[in-house]
């Protein structure tokens, strides 16, 4: 289908982000192949990246090759082997496809980058439990699989306001991970190096915020579904001065689409938050389907998720620790329905979808009320559709197609 029959407006700096991610991915290869010096650390998504970073690790994200399993569809392929060997199908499916995916020794970066094999192998493994228990047990597979350390955090979860004992206890964590790190490394730890790594994240942070800020502006001049796919160099690549080139360039060019008046979704009439993970297998038929709704889904928690506004290289250790433990998904639910409620006013958001996502109970606010008690305090409708970020056996399309036509028309009543 066309673009213009889409009526989506496709972003020219998509070209720049294939080839910085081509590059990275071939890095990694070079790496693990001997081809280039370097060592390899695989990482959770919002786990110590900058520390590791400072160490002159290259860093591999399990949760990003996930998401391309899910995005290409072979997750479908990978998770039933993974629940072969005992991991339950109602755990992670990023978790049981990835695994799946290396039991079987495949990867979908062989089918896009000629000459690469397999995921680079890891030399250390690092987690961060802020977002869930499951990430821990996946790296901890890794770390039996290939026989090298595993070393990570665990912050607390379900609290409101961040305490002084809460930043002291992830601290003391964070600098207990760095003797395993120069010992892999053969390098002492550098301040330094680590002030020069949150530097650079604070800096791809700033800018990743202000592009998705540009999605304020009616219309807005790029969607939710551009974000999950723009975001990849603000999970890959932080600590490092690439993202923060990349998305300067981006930012120019939705900078343009608002002085110009130019929409990302023609005709835009209405304006949702998506609240919830992606159903990463469905991602093109659901902005095809918004889009020929006339409805721009401009907002979401996930791709904010990489906004990390508390970094500051004067304080590395405490801003780290601030960072990754005031994240939307750690708080408790008062929390998290007051910062909701700031983002609909920002944005001007007309409903909220909430995506019930099967496998991802830790990032799923729509099983306790939230929805229910956000209408009523905004006056809004809300739309909970029941699907998973890989396993497309709990996704319905009839139903989830139904249910999106009948949200758009309660808004188009509400106009």
């Amino acid at each position: 289908m066309s673009e213009k029959k889409l009526l989506r407006k496709p972003i020219e700096a998509t070209k720049q982000l294939n080839s910085l991610m081509r590059e990275y991915f071939y890095r990694m290869d070079r790496i693990a192949k001997g081809e280039q010096e370097g060592k390899i650390a695989w990482c959770t998504s919002v786990g110590p990246a900058e520390l590791l970073a400072s160490f002159g690790f290259t860093i591999h994200y399990p949760e990003n090759h996930g998401a391309m399993l899910g995005s290409t569809r072979l997750a479908q392929e990978y998770i039933p082997v993974a629940n072969a060997i005992g991991y339950s199908p109602e755990i992670c499916s990023y978790l049981t496809s990835d695994v799946g995916s290396y039991l079987k020794g495949e990867t979908p970066l062989a089918k896009a980058y000629e000459g690469i094999r397999s995921v680079p192998r890891p030399d250390v493994l690092a987690y961060n439990t802020n977002q869930c228990r499951d990430v821990r047990e996946w790296l901890e597979f890794y770390g039996r699989e290939f026989g090298v350390p595993v070393v990570g955090i665990n912050p607390p979860r379900g609290f409101g306001e961040v305490m002084p004992q809460h930043i002291d206890d992830v601290v003391r964590q964070i600098k207990d991970l760095i003797p395993t790190l120069e010992e892999v490394s053969g390098q002492k730890f550098d301040i330094d190096k680590f002030r020069e790594s949150i530097r650079l994240s604070r800096e791809c942070s700033d800018v990743w915020g202000h592009v998705l800020n540009l999605a304020q502006k009616v219309p807005a001049p790029w969607t939710f579904f551009d974000g999950c796919i723009h975001m990849g160099p603000a999970v890959c690549l932080r600590a490092t001065q690439e993202p923060i080139d990349y998305y300067n360039v981006l930012k120019a060019e939705l900078e343009q689409r608002v002085a110009d008046g130019v929409a990302a979704v023609e005709g835009e009439r209405f304006r949702i938050f998506w609240e919830g993970m992606p159903v990463w297998g469905k991602l093109r038929a659901m902005s095809e389907q918004f889009s020929e709704l006339k409805a721009n889904v401009v907002a979401s928690t996930y791709c904010s998720s990489w906004i990390f506004s508390a970094l500051d290289e004067r304080q590395p250790f405490e801003s780290m620790a601030q960072a990754y433990t005031e994240i939307f998904i750690c708080r408790n639910e008062p929390t998290k329905e007051a910062y909701l409620e700031n983002l609909v006013r920002e944005f001007q958001i007309d409903g909220i979808l909430f995506h019930d996502t099967k496998t991802c109970p830790n990032n799923s606010n729509a099983r306790y009320g939230m929805p229910q008690r956000l209408e009523q305090k905004l006056g809004i409708p809300t739309l909970t559709i029941t699907a998973d970020l890989n396993d497309l056996r709990m996704y319905s399309e009839e139903t989830t197609r139904t249910n999106i036509e009948a949200f758009v028309e309660q808004l188009e009543e509400r106009k």
